[in-house]
This record gives C-alpha cells, sequence and structure tokens, in this order.
C-alpha cells in the first residue's frame, strides 16, 4: 500500500471539517433555542442599567423560578392589551419562526421590565414615593439617584398566576402601573415571561452580568 493510498485527499478532509463546522452550529443553534435568546433592548426605559441598543442573553427559566428584583422579559400582548402582529401573512409567519428558532426574537411586543411584584403581593407607593411590598419598605439601588419608585401613588394586589413590573427608569417607562385599567390590568401571566436577563454582552467593553 502506497502513502499515496492512506493518505486523505485535500477534498476529504475540507468535507469532514465541514461536517464539524455544521454539527456545532447545529448544536449552537438547539441549546440557544431551548435554554436562551438574544434581545436588543428598544428604548430607554432601563436606563441606567440597560440602554437603547443593548445587546442582552436571556435564560429561559421556569415558572417556579422568577423572584423578585429581577429583570425579565416577557411577551406583553395580554399584560398590557397590545395587538399581536399581523402574522396572517405567509413571508411573516416563517421569517418569524425561523427567528425564533435561533434565538433571535423579532415580535416587537417583547417587553423587558423589572419584577416588583409576585402573586398575592400587596403593592403600595405612598405620597412620599418610596415602595413598599407586603408592608416592609423594598432598597432599589437600580434606581437613578434621587428618582422615585413611582410619582403616581398606587396600591395594588398581585393577582394569582402574573407579576407586577415596572422600568428602572421610572418615568419613561410604559408598564405595569401604566395598564391597570387594560384587560390584563398590566398583569404580566407568568405564562408569558420569556426568561430573566442574564447578561449584557454588547457594546463591546460593556459586558456585565445583571444582578437583582
Amino acid at each position: 500500500m502506497t502513502s499515496r493510498e492512506v493518505t486523505s485527499s485535500p477534498v476529504s478532509r475540507r468535507r469532514r471539517w465541514l461536517i464539524v463546522v455544521l454539527v456545532i452550529v447545529l448544536l449552537v443553534v438547539l441549546v440557544r433555542g431551548i435554554f436562551f435568546e438574544t434581545f436588543t433592548v428598544p428604548t430607554g426605559s432601563m436606563e441606567p442599567g440597560l440602554r437603547p441598543g443593548d445587546q442582552i442573553v436571556v435564560w429561559k427559566i421556569g415558572e417556579d423560578h422568577v423572584h423578585r428584583g429581577e429583570v425579565i422579559v416577557f411577551n406583553a400582548t395580554d399584560a398590557f392589551g397590545l395587538a399581536a402582529g399581523d402574522s396572517s401573512n405567509a413571508v411573516v409567519r416563517a421569517i418569524r419562526s425561523a427567528g425564533d428558532a435561533i434565538g433571535i426574537r423579532t415580535d416587537q411586543t417583547d417587553y423587558v421590565k423589572r419584577v416588583i411584584g409576585l402573586p398575592g403581593d400587596k403593592i403600595v407607593v405612598g405620597h412620599d414615593g418610596v415602595l413598599t411590598v407586603n408592608g416592609h419598605a423594598v432598597k432599589e439601588p437600580y434606581l437613578p439617584a434621587g428618582m422615585k419608585a413611582s410619582k403616581v401613588p398606587l396600591r395594588v394586589v398581585v393577582q394569582p398566576g402574573c407579576l407586577f413590573v415596572m422600568g428602572d427608569n421610572r418615568p419613561a417607562s410604559d408598564d405595569s402601573r401604566n395598564h391597570l385599567g387594560s384587560p390584563g390590568g398590566g398583569c404580566v401571566p407568568i405564562g408569558d415571561v420569556i426568561g430573566k436577563v442574564v447578561l449584557r454582552y454588547w457594546p463591546i467593553g460593556s459586558w456585565e452580568r445583571l444582578r437583582s
């Protein structure tokens, strides 16, 4: 047997490498779709922690793993009485399905907010602008200096199976407070939660793990 017979040809080696690369890409796509997704922050409602254009990683979590203080991404269609995007067009449906499959969300009804109240919690903001949950004052170090929990007083008992959410930039945030009179009452069904934000990875140099 000659050395030529036992040596792989350049074409064969390229083919094997191509197969390896395709398998890796497939695995990344599967893991990304099942365990996490990436999003672009659309507005300044979560400033200063998250700014418009920031790229974030959202870890998909079960309904029993949502905690107060966490930043989550959710579909606000039901909670805020939004009109769902037009899915009658086959091309639109195909693009949306493809994006969801690889972890790139394309639905403009996805919101990013902070969890303030869990099911059954009594949330109160008095005229002094202090937030209390179940009678206990809540420290909010993520708010800009001097900002009150809410300029408008409120008193809410969170419905079963729901979450009460607010943005960190309270004056510029469209959140549960603004939809108390909507069909969903501003309450975010836990089943509509896509996941919690765990990391900002873009812009370069601003990598940061988000904490409650």
